[in-house]
């Protein structure tokens, strides 16, 4: 299976960047930019994490099933830890991206009106152009994202049912018998690692794209 990675997560977790710097005082575009690539670099290391648990948990998994471990309690306390870290980052992701889904619209509204109110039609022409480059970048972003919080929820599902099976019958017969699902379940964390990639290729060209904005 090949997934790609959340729309909702990462598009909605960046403009949080955005309106967070757009409340109190009134902030520059320099000051807006920097916040955001504040953002985007703890949204970054948040992936890079959540890429690591992965691999974590994985191995996890590859300790229950295999065949040469005569003592599954202890690998079955690490997994069951690894399960609920998992958790704690998917809660956090998708937080944000419900934080970030009621106010997306209104960030690249504002810079819109903002840009109406100017006079010189040049300048506005600029805002225009600028809001439009920056919405576009966002865009790619997005599209690198595509599918991820379904594959997400897909894997946190398995994973806990996985525990919950194994935590009623860790028998070898009992783990013999779910181990078909357990492998599936590697290779689908595998498929999250690998998706992780573009995004964050993605997130990178952005914050690149603002601290060239910044010297404009």
């Amino acid at each position: 299976m090949k997934f790609g990675i959340t729309s909702a997560v990462i598009f909605n977790t960046l403009i949080l960047g955005f309106a967070f710097s757009q409340t109190g005082c009134a902030t520059t575009g320099n000051q807006r930019s920097a916040n955001t690539r504040t953002t985007m670099k703890a949204v970054e290391q948040d992936y890079i994490q959540a890429a690591a648990q992965l691999n974590a948990t994985g191995e996890s998994l590859e300790a229950l099933v295999n065949p040469n471990q005569p003592d599954k309690k202890k690998p079955f306390e690490k997994y069951s830890r690894d399960v609920d870290r998992m958790k704690n980052l998917e809660k956090r992701l998708f937080e944000h991206a419900d934080k970030m889904q009621a106010q997306q619209k209104n960030y690249f509204e504002e810079w819109r009106m903002q840009g109406n109110s100017y006079t010189n039609p040049q300048i506005q022409a600029l805002s225009e152009q600028r809001r439009a480059d920056l919405s576009a970048v966002f865009a790619r972003i997005a599209e690198a994202s595509v599918g991820v919080k379904g594959a997400f929820k897909a894997y946190m599902s398995d994973i806990a049912q996985i525990r919950t099976y194994l935590s009623t019958d860790l028998t070898p017969k009992g783990i013999e018998s779910i181990t078909p699902t357990v492998q599936k379940a590697i290779m689908d964390g595998d498929n999250l690692k690998g998706a992780v990639n573009p995004v964050l290729a993605t997130i990178r060209e952005a914050r690149e794209e603002l601290a060239q904005g910044d010297n404009k």
